[in-house]
């Protein structure tokens, strides 16, 4: 943009996976075809597929896997779109199987196509133009681009603009055809679509959208990585302002300001309807923060909240906690690297304690210290809620909460993925909780411990608490501490010796081998009865423990 002031930040250019060129879908297509209609063992047993029918059936599982896995993408879009490439190979995959083995149409299946071919011709609901070249959108391609969406009779009902920088004259292009399908879209997508703009243009060009769109009932909206502030959130007032539908909200790298949030509050009116709403990577603020829990008190049905890396400290997050109290159906909570403190994270623990359906909880980056870790655990013992993933990294933790995160996962055995990474828990909490898992815990899958200062005894425990009674179990991640050589190879040993794949042990890059040599040392001259006194020492820290 020409200008830059304050709130309102340009977007650059990146490299991602997804999603693929127009180019990449026509060849994987036409690969697609040429294997449905080439002989193989399945012909040989179910029938060869004509060109024509390995062709039609190509072009309808790439649209349908296409749609799988960009919907997929959507609810992660700040990843690099490597997983939704991985679910479109394996969907497209397990389609290819099915109609090898359901082989060609028989005669009178090709007389019902014929005859009633309008009728079984499925109508396309998606129009997605954000697998073309990543650049402007010039009048001439917006005509003939959007022109799908002019046709009679089409059945669109979700749009997707991404990864297209509209100027002002493409945007009065597309402000007609978005005001003829008020009635039927439910869904609309304009993530990241005025890229390079210069900022008069970029408020011209929201101001067209939301004024094309403020009649349409929206289900979806998506407006992250446009660089808004304040003036963009107040471009789109139109639109914000008729939507009384809305069950999904993305903003997300936005540049949400502490006046952006209040506009937001003020241009939001209904959102009873809403379950999902994300805030990623925004400079919300303490006062932002406030603002964005007026939203959530209006939000009852809320299932899906995130508000991760806003820069909101103690004041906004225990605003955010006190308004969270009041979304009783809440599933995924995400607060990710903000700046809440001990007081925030005790106010967070009373409004978890509360939540009996939390499924996913990401509390890393808070600086909870164990004054606020201690009452997260203890709130998610006594509530209701059974976790299958909790992430508390880099919260400087120590073994003086292990306990009462043993306690939690005593009470809740469900938890599928545990992150405790960048803490400070060591070798005595490491041993504290790795001797717990050991005999608990069937269904983990995922452990992280690194970057805890842990040595050669606290890794033993904490492999050995992996290869026991968990046959899920897919990775333990130990890198970034000070485990010796020695070390090392006793944990590769313990996991063989379990029959766990190498695999399981995640990367040792960051791992420092001489970190901890000069207790690995002392560690060497113990004899077989010091470990076991150190075992029964731990289990009477565990025992012991009184929880109110």
């Amino acid at each position: 943009m020409e200008s830059q002031p304050p709130g309102f930040q340009p977007r650059t250019f990146s490299v991602k996976l997804w999603p693929p060129s127009a180019s990449t879908r026509q060849m994987l297509l036409e690969r697609m075809a040429k294997n449905l209609s080439t002989e193989s063992i399945f012909s040989r047993k179910y029938g060869l597929l004509s060109k024509e029918e390995a062709f039609e059936n190509a072009q309808h599982i790439e649209e349908t896997c296409f749609v799988i896995a960009n919907d997929h993408f959507e609810k992660e879009p700040d990843g690099d779109g490597s997983s939704a490439v991985q679910l479109y190979a394996k969907e497209t995959s397990k389609l290819i199987l099915e109609v090898l083995k359901r082989g060609p149409r028989q005669k009178e299946d090709e007389e019902v196509t014929a005859n009633n071919a309008e009728a079984l011709v499925p109508h396309k609901t998606v129009f997605d133009i954000s697998g073309g070249r990543r650049d402007f959108l010039e009048v001439d391609e917006a005509h003939e681009l959007l022109s799908p969406l002019t046709e009679d009779g089409n059945a669109y009902t979700k749009i997707c603009f991404s990864n297209r920088s509209f100027g002002v004259d493409a945007a009065r292009v597309a402000e007609p055809i978005l005001k003829s399908l008020s009635k039927q879209l439910l869904e609309v997508d304009l993530s990241d679509f005025i890229a390079g703009r210069s900022e008069e243009d970029a408020l011209e060009v929201m101001r067209i959208f939301s004024s094309a769109l403020e009649n349409c009932g929206l289900k979806y909206l998506n407006l992250s990585n446009n660089a808004m502030g304040e003036k963009g959130v107040r471009a789109f007032e139109a639109l914000f302002k008729s939507q009384s539908h809305l069950e999904e909200l993305y903003l997300m790298n936005d540049g949400i300001s502490e006046e952006a949030a209040k506009a937001l509050c003020e241009l939001i009116p209904s959102t009873e309807k809403l379950r999902i709403l994300h805030f990623h990577n925004n400079m919300t603020g303490d006062e932002g923060g406030v603002a964005i829990s007026e939203v959530l008190k209006r939000s009852p049905h809320i299932e899906d909240f995130r508000c991760s890396s806003t820069r909101v400290g103690s004041e906004g997050g225990i605003a955010l906690a006190e308004a969270l109290g009041t979304c009783t159906h809440l599933k995924k909570l995400d607060l990710r690297d903000n700046i809440f403190g001990v007081e925030a994270g005790i106010a967070l623990s009373a409004t978890i304690e509360k939540h009996g359906g939390l499924t996913e909880l990401y509390l890393s980056y808070l600086n909870l210290e164990d004054e606020g870790a201690i009452s997260i655990f203890d709130a998610l013992r006594k509530s209701d809620s059974c976790l299958e993933i909790l992430e508390i990294a880099g919260n400087d933790i120590t073994a003086k909460a292990a306990p009462h995160l043993t306690a939690y996962l005593a009470a809740k055995p469900t938890l599928k993925k545990l992150s405790l990474s960048e803490n400070e828990l060591k070798d005595e909490g490491a041993v504290l909780i790795g001797t717990f898992l050991k005999d608990s815990n069937p269904q983990l899958k995922e452990l992280d411990f690194s970057t805890n200062a842990v040595k050669r005894v606290g890794a033993r425990c904490l492999a050995q608490a992996v290869v026991t009674n968990k046959p899920d179990f897919v990775l333990l991640n130990i890198d970034g501490n000070a485990i010796s050589e020695e070390g090392i190879d006793e944990v590769k040993e313990i996991l063989k010796s379990g029959k766990k794949s190498a695999n399981v042990l995640g990367p040792l890059d960051e791992n420092d081998p001489e970190g901890g040599e000069d207790d690995e040392n002392e560690e060497d001259e113990k004899d077989d009865g010091d470990e076991e006194n150190e075992e029964d020492d731990v289990g009477s820290k565990l025992q012991n423990l009184s929880f109110q």
